[in-house]
């Protein structure tokens, strides 16, 4: 548990540029470094990821965790990777102003904006090269990619994946074999097993008893209320940490000022870690008498729906994944998540960092230090870091 917790904690610290830069840094760790599980192991976690509302990231995270060391290296990787966060959101929602217009700050920011742009570029190397192999599944990729580059709403993004796996089901199937029918048999037999209940009974409650019991006693303690609106949105959240935005902004409205909303949507952009840490800024000031109390609150319950969602189906994803109709539909999810990537690094990765034509020529360099001379994350982390003060430097 220590050593899942650690490293996912130093991910945690480093981890700048949104959920597909964690999906690059996720990789280059779990899957090059340390060999916790295979490529297409992983491709997998982050396909059934992009299919269920939450975190997409952190619920990436969650599984590699719970496939080392089960719920207790979930609970491990999710508290590893967003402590640091969450401490930073604590940390800044007092002196917000100040470090916003503080350029040491703004330029390591920038910096470590670059690096992640460096990070997706290598993933998708990476992802294209395994899980690209033909042409059904390149035309994916490309699909996939030129859809949500031209209208990137979490809409289209649910649509495309579908298209692949249906796909894939059609033109992608490795083994033709008359299993196919025993195993559909089989599946439906042991349909009970196949779904963890438990976390899905205590997801559907939470979604539609708690604001029932909100409307009939109105006088139960504002902490549960918080817990409600925060949990509601993390349930209708697909498409990633971005798309939590306008949900929150409904719910909070007249209890957060617009400025410090959009504050808070700023920091959570700029700190490392997941997106959703945002409701961390905004429940310090949900409940006024006990700050900390709401941020928490807050920071549970938008997190939570995801990962009851992925814990219903993660404890035989293994098992289902080798049913031959399911895999080949994995086979078509796979190369589109490879595009689902590259629209990513492109926005937002791309135009959130890459501002010049300098900004370009030290991606480039970032690329060649990382693919050829395999120089470690926490080095680039510096050294971006480090360029990004350079440059404020020498523009000034």
């Amino acid at each position: 548990m220590w050593e899942i917790f650690k490293t996912f904690f130093i991910l945690g610290c480093i981890s700048f540029g949104g959920p597909a830069a964690h999906i690059g840094y996720f990789r280059e760790t779990f899957v090059q470094r340390l060999a916790w599980l295979s490529e297409r192991q992983y491709a997998e976690y982050v396909a059934l990821s992009q299919f269920l509302p939450g975190p997409g990231s952190s619920q990436v995270g969650f599984a590699i965790g719970y496939h080392r060391l089960g719920l207790k290296g979930a609970f491990s990787a999710f508290l590893g990777f967003t402590i640091p966060s969450i401490a930073i959101m604590l940390l800044l929602v007092v002196s917000a102003g100040e470090l916003a217009g503080n350029d040491i700050f703004q330029s390591v920011i920038h910096g470590l904006k670059l690096l992640a742009v460096v990070v997706v570029f290598d993933a998708i190397l990476v992802m294209y090269k395994s899980f690209c192999k033909d042409t059904p599944r390149i035309l994916l990729c490309l699909i996939t990619a030129c859809t949500l580059l031209i209208s990137p709403g979490v809409i289209e993004q649910i649509l495309v994946l579908i298209f692949a796996a249906i796909i894939g089901v059609f033109f992608l199937k490795e083994n033709k074999d008359d299993t196919t029918k025993k195993k559909k048999h089989c599946l439906i037999c042991n349909v009970c097993t196949l779904i963890n209940y438990q976390p899905l009974i205590l997801f559907l409650l939470l979604l539609f008893v708690l604001p029932l019991l909100m409307f009939f006693y109105p006088a139960m303690p504002a902490s549960i209320s918080v817990f409600s609106d925060f949990f509601q949105a993390g349930s209708l959240v697909f498409g990633g940490g971005h798309v939590v935005l306008p949900l929150l902004q409904n719910i909070v409205e007249g209890q957060v000022t617009p400025d410090q909303f959009l504050t808070g949507y700023a920091i959570a952009q700029a700190v490392p870690g997941p997106m959703f840490t945002l409701a961390t800024y905004i429940g310090y000031f949900i409940l006024p008498s006990e700050p900390i109390v709401g941020a928490l609150i807050a920071t549970v319950a938008v997190f939570l729906p995801g990962f009851l969602l992925l814990l219903s189906c993660l404890k035989n994803w293994q098992r289902l994944s080798k049913i031959p109709s399911l895999a080949a539909a994995m086979n078509g999810v796979n190369a589109a998540v490879v595009g689902l990537l590259i629209s990513a690094l492109y926005q937002p990765v791309f135009v959130s960092a890459v501002f010049n034509s300098i900004d370009m020529a030290i991606v480039l360099i970032g690329v060649y230090l990382l693919k050829r001379q395999k120089l470690p994350i926490m080095w680039l982390v510096i050294l971006f870091a480090v360029i990004g003060v350079l440059l404020k430097l020498i523009w000034v």
